[in-house]
């Protein structure tokens, strides 16, 4: 009996696999993962020595727990294939736009239900996921969960109202720090940076700024005034910043992408 079934080998399933191998949470004998691209699949075995099949309902019979990383537009098949066996397992669907209710609806009343919302940096074990939890959820199967979730980065448990801001939030997230280290590359060219040179500290400033606030424990405003001496570069930087907008732009990037997670859903 696998202790975890993985049906979706795609860059998530991947991620999350390595993730709980690495962390020793559970071992990769302990794994099984379901896909239909078989070369997918060969390469997970060979990679991470994980079992796999083409057959989502072997995966999930054979599991305890269920981690279910396809697109959204095929949960609710997925979801009707395993049904039969998915009596008193934990199901943790990573799917976007796609509620507990539905999923809920199609199993069995003692099957508890999870729905995640991961992003990218997961599949480098820097991901930052929100979770919420079903009512047939047990406190132990919450822990087991947020473990799960902790392997490839951090989690935080929210109502299920609060996805859609996640998804704008952290899921999202990662396109706007790319556009920033973009902007920041660029403007180290046009002051006279080689590009290669601008690239790599325009992004390590990123990294290093982010490292920063999660190790210190500060309030990034803290974090800002040290950095900022009076009548200084910085501080000349900041009100150019100000003066373009660049917050009010952040929080109205956030505003619109959970809108619109809101209407995909």
């Amino acid at each position: 009996m696998a202790k975890l079934g993985i049906i979706g080998g795609g860059a998530m399933g991947a991620a999350f696999a390595g993730g709980v191998i690495s962390s020793g949470i559970i071992k990769a004998a302990e794994i099984i993962v379901a896909d239909i691209d078989g070369s997918r699949l060969e390469n997970l075995a060979c990679d991470l020595g994980v079992a796999t099949t083409a057959n989502a309902l072997i995966a999930a019979n054979q599991a305890e727990l269920v981690l279910l990383a396809v697109k959204p537009s095929v949960v609710g098949s997925v979801v009707e294939e395993i049904a039969a066996v998915a009596a008193n397992k934990l199901i943790i669907s990573i799917a976007a736009g796609v509620s507990l209710q539905a999923i809920e609806s199609r199993l069995p009343d003692n099957a508890g239900v999870i729905r995640a919302m991961p992003n990218t940096p997961c599949q480098i074990g820097a991901g930052a996921i929100g979770f919420c939890v079903g009512a047939s959820v047990t406190r132990p199967q919450t822990e087991q969960a947020k473990s799960i979730f902790d392997s490839v980065g951090i989690s935080v448990q929210v109502p299920e109202s609060m996805l859609d801001a996640v998804t704008a939030l952290s899921g999202s997230g990662p396109a706007y720090v790319y556009l920033m280290i973009e902007a920041l590359s660029d403007a180290g060219v046009r002051v006279g940076l080689p590009r290669d040179a601008a690239l790599k500290l325009a992004a390590q400033t990123v990294y290093g700024a982010a490292q920063m606030v999660i190790s210190e424990h500060a309030h990034p405003a803290v974090l800002k005034d040290q950095v900022t001496s009076p009548g200084g570069t910085t501080i000349a930087g900041l009100d150019a910043l100000e003066k373009a907008g660049f917050r009010s732009a952040v929080i109205e990037a956030v505003k619109a992408a959970a809108r619109r997670s809101k209407e995909l859903s």
